[in-house]
């Protein structure tokens, strides 16, 4: 705990000393309706204040940018209004498909980010790109961790286009936004991408180490009135499926039909409840196959839908190898007869999360799972408490509880008696400067199990400067050898320090090296794992070099060199081969480099290619993508990555490939199609998804999803499914 004080002390002297200039946008209140259909005619518009002047956020952050915005906003008792004047030629837009939820880095749009209680660290985002394809997402950690685009929700826009300029309505229902009633002001930015011209801009300035959805640069919209309470906000989103599956190694075959359904209830205009009962994922794109040469398990992250809203007040918690918890822990078991992880049903789930007011947020998550009795799986209750307390301008506190609690045994079906339980409570700071230049995070986890033992608890700290020309950090850690959290959480390795310095340094060109270079960057990232006896297990020390071509295309070369000490056998060859074993050590020295094209072109193409030593042999890595855009229709792509590995005698060779092809198309705005190929040798595996969805109302869906798995040998299949799901967002 001294640790603690002594960080949250330094945090707190950053945070008071960091200043921010501030924008202000006036809406008046609507008493008429506003049409949307692109063409900002109606006469409110003609009096509501412009936003413009926008400022450059890449490739340089000095200068007006020269394909100008004006924004307009305005409001009534059901919608928040903006109006947008984009200056384009019609000839030079790129818009990589018509599917929703584009790609924001490949792609022309405009973009509003509202900070509904001006916290600086939560918020909404929605844009439109010229062809009026829609994507909306929520923003946490103050808009660092990115847009999370796999929410959904109701809204509406318009977009015409001309031959020098495009022109976006939308309307966004105020049932949507999360905020507190009466509320007479938020805090606001707009954001641009013109890709041919490689700009990016913002209305509030926004320094080029940041994105332009950042919520420590924004300007103030002052509403006319204060803003209505909205309405009963209640929506029901039951669905139905009917699915078939075939696997051909147990000569099993199965034919079922399902359904459930969520509930959406806003409680108040800032807290929402959310309700599930037998929920079903099968619509939910496959994560993408890795060639797996790593000692310890690798983290996919969460695509379910029910557990991505607001889902920084669960998921965040520790940093990305010490999550306390950890949501796709929930819906799989062990399967005791075939010895592998299977999907185990949800039977209902319930979360309350959002703002009690400007300072707090809380959240609140209870799933129960299903028992398979056949599997040997029991049912598991999982509950988790979250708590975040604003200090300071941006900086929060936050909290948190995570219990699972089986709940059957051998005699009864259900019950809460049971011995077999893991429990954890936390506590997070998290530093966000109001200038932006400093971020950080210190925490302290302890586990509670059935059996406790010293050592179960999880420390860090990390400390970030970050400016445009300067990257330094400072992390370190400590996980006790009895923390064991993995039902419940994500932890890599157990009984570690880890300390982890960086520092990177930027140089922007000038003169005519400027027309070709964005920047050159430097750096040195360091690595080191120590037992907590102070042994050193891991370290790697790299040095590193890239540039940014005005033109989008990216080169980088680094150098690395590791040392490994293992303390379990290892195979390194990846396909269940001799083992290296506990003990010995290895020095290696590694280099690499990495290229990608102009990602505006309809074809893009990269390239990795990595040598050097591995373990006590050599190993060579080419990886390679292709992609075409066939504009504005979908794109086809294709990866391969290869490891040749040579040990010596006595030890497997492997050569490992793991091919990735993906065509994804849309038909219309609302009928979509996206298609998987991969392949893996190390796996013994090729998996085909196919994904058809049609979307044939706001936020409703019919989707039809085929899977086949192959041998990867002889190409026989091993497993089929195919379902049809259709779901209706109903709001009462």
């Amino acid at each position: 705990m001294r640790t603690f004080c002594i960080f949250l002390f330094f945090f707190s002297f950053i945070e008071i000393f960091a200043q921010k200039n501030i924008y202000h946008l006036r809406a008046k209140k609507v008493t008429s309706k506003i049409v949307l259909d692109g063409s900002l005619n109606d006469s409110i518009w003609s009096e509501a204040m412009i936003a413009k002047n926008f400022y450059l956020n890449f490739p340089y952050d000095s200068s007006f940018a020269k394909y100008q915005t004006e924004v307009k906003i305005t409001f009534d008792k059901d919608f928040v209004y903006i109006g947008a004047t984009c200056y384009q030629p019609q000839s030079s837009y790129v818009v990589t498909s018509l599917r929703r939820d584009f790609g924001s880095d490949d792609n022309d749009f405009f973009g509003v980010y509202f900070d509904t209680f001006q916290d600086k660290t939560n918020g909404f985002a929605f844009a439109v790109n010229p062809l009026g394809i829609q994507q909306e997402g929520l923003l946490s950690d103050g808009g660092n961790g990115g847009s999370q685009t796999d929410w959904d929700n109701k809204w509406y826009s318009s977009v015409s286009q001309s031959a020098e300029f495009w022109v976006v309505e939308m309307a966004i229902p105020l049932k949507t936004l999360r905020y507190k009633s009466s509320a007479t002001e938020w805090s606001i930015n707009f954001g641009r991408a013109n890709r041919k011209a490689n700009e990016v801009s913002s209305w509030v300035p926004v320094t080029r180490n940041f994105r332009v959805w950042n919520l420590g640069f924004t300007g103030k919209v002052v509403f006319e009135e204060p803003l209505p309470k909205p309405g009963a906000n209640i929506s029901l989103i039951p669905y139905i499926t009917a699915s078939h599956s075939e696997n051909y190694i147990r000569n099993e075959n199965k034919t079922s039909g399902n359904f459930g359904g969520d509930a959406k209830i806003a409680v108040t205009p800032s807290l929402n409840l959310d309700l599930t009962f037998n929920p079903d994922f099968s619509q939910v794109e496959v994560d993408r196959q890795v060639t797996n040469l790593d000692r310890f398990e690798i983290f996919f992250p969460e695509r379910r839908q029910f557990f991505l809203e607001n889902a920084d007040l669960f998921a965040r918690f520790g940093f990305s190898r010490i999550r306390p918890f950890f949501s796709r822990r929930i819906g799989i078991g062990f399967d005791t007869i075939t010895k592998t992880i299977v999907q185990n049903p949800i039977l209902y789930g319930a979360r309350l999360s959002g703002k009690v007011n400007k300072d707090w947020r809380v959240g609140l998550l209870n799933i129960q799972t299903g028992s398979q009795r056949e599997k040997g799986i029991l049912g598991d209750n999982y509950t988790v408490a979250t708590f975040q307390r604003t200090v300071f301008k941006r900086s929060n506190i936050g909290g948190i509880f995570v219990n699972r609690q089986k709940t059957a045994d051998s005699l009864r079906d259900f019950t809460f008696n049971t011995n077999d339980f893991n429990r954890l409570v936390g506590l997070d700071y998290n530093l966000f400067s109001q200038d932006n230049k400093w971020n950080g995070k210190i925490f302290y986890h302890q586990q509670i199990s059935p059996d406790p033992k010293i050592d179960q608890f999880a420390h860090a700290a990390y400390i970030g400067y970050n400016t445009p020309e300067w990257n330094i950090a400072w992390n370190h850690e400590y996980i006790g050898k009895n923390y064991r959290v993995n039902d419940i959480g994500f932890v890599q390795r157990n009984g570690l320090y880890r300390f982890e310095p960086l520092a990177f340094r930027n140089f922007f060109p000038k003169g005519a090296a400027s027309k070709k270079v964005v920047r050159f960057q430097v750096g040195q990232y360091n690595n080191f794992y120590w037992d907590t006896n102070f042994n050193l297990n891991d370290r790697n020390t790299s040095l590193t070099f890239n540039v940014v071509f005005q033109n989008t295309s990216y080169f980088e070369v680094l150098v690395r060199n590791t040392y490994t000490r293992l303390f379990f056998d290892f195979d390194p060859s990846g396909t269940n081969g001799q083992k290296l074993l506990s003990g010995t050590d290895y020095t290696n020295s590694w280099a690499e480099m990495f290229y990608r094209s102009d990602r505006r072109k309809l074809f893009s193409y990269g390239g990795f290619l990595g040598y050097g030593q591995y373990f006590n042999g050599k190993q060579f890595n080419p990886y390679m993508f292709l992609n075409y855009r066939f504009q504005p229709y979908g794109s086809v792509g294709v990866e391969a990555d290869y490891y040749r590995i040579r040990l010596p005698e006595g030890f497997n060779n492997s050569d490992l490939l793991l091919l990735n092809t993906r065509l994804d198309i849309s038909f219309t705005k609302n009928l979509f199609l996206t298609t998987f190929l991969q392949y893996n040798n190390q796996t013994q595996n090729v998996n085909l998804n196919a994904r058809m969805q049609w979307r044939f109302r706001p936020v409703s869906d019919v989707f039809l999803v085929y899977t086949d798995n192959y041998t990867s040998q002889d190409f026989s299949v091993k497993s089929r499914f195919i379902v049809l799901k259709a779901t209706y967002w109903l709001n009462l």
